[in-house]
């Protein structure tokens, strides 16, 4: 479990294709220090374990389903990426409940500059929009943000210059995919509410 508050944005330095799938070296910086094989990290809004330590330097396998599913099978060696290591009881909870799986791939539409803040819009399958609303929360490659407006198949958020500056939403650029996961408890309350239409539908009496 995460929070969606980005700690640093790292930058993969190395890409090992093993098929089906594939080797991540990421330089983590600070989040690399106490990190051991087996911890969860968050990269772009996908939970990856950590394989290998070696210094500052994290390595992770992502799998076919992941690579096809997410932004990370178009990541190369220079690529930056958000990073936060997993919540620990007792911490503080700053942005929302984030589990790191990703629910689909969007992208950018386009960019409304009031500088220095940002007003980005966004594209998603219209299945997701219905466990969005104005206000509630959202992660965009694992960074926990605030709905501004939401439409069927889009949203827009407005961005301060610090996440724009700490984090990879300050680079994007139009038509750019970036990993998307609804708030988990939308998704509970969608699940709940066609759950119910079912049994309604099957009570009703035959005519």
């Amino acid at each position: 479990m995460f929070t969606g508050l980005v700690e640093h944005l790292g930058q993969v330095v190395e890409v090992v294709a093993q098929p089906p799938g594939k080797r991540l070296s990421i330089d983590c910086g600070p989040v690399a220090e106490g990190a051991a094989v087996g911890d969860s990290i968050c990269i772009n809004g996908c939970c990856l374990t950590v394989i290998a330590v070696d210094g500052r330097r994290l390595a992770f396998e992502a799998g076919e389903e992941t690579l096809s599913r997410t932004n990370l099978g178009a990541l190369a060696a220079g690529s930056p990426v958000n990073l936060e290591r997993s919540l620990r009881a007792g911490d503080r909870l700053g942005g929302h409940y984030v589990t790191g799986h990703v629910d689909a791939l969007g992208y950018l539409e386009r960019r409304e500059e009031d500088p220095p803040w940002s007003k980005l819009w966004f594209r998603i399958p219209e299945a997701w929009g219905r466990q969005l609303a104005s206000k509630g929360s959202v992660a965009v490659d694992g960074v926990s943000l605030t709905l501004v407006d939401v439409v069927e198949d889009g949203f827009s958020v407005a961005l301060i210059p610090h996440t724009l500056s700490v984090t990879t939403l300050g680079g994007l650029h139009p038509g750019d995919p970036v990993n998307l996961e609804t708030d988990v408890l939308a998704k509970y309350v969608q699940r709940q509410l066609e759950t119910q239409q079912e049994w309604l539908k099957d009570k009703r009496p035959a005519t």
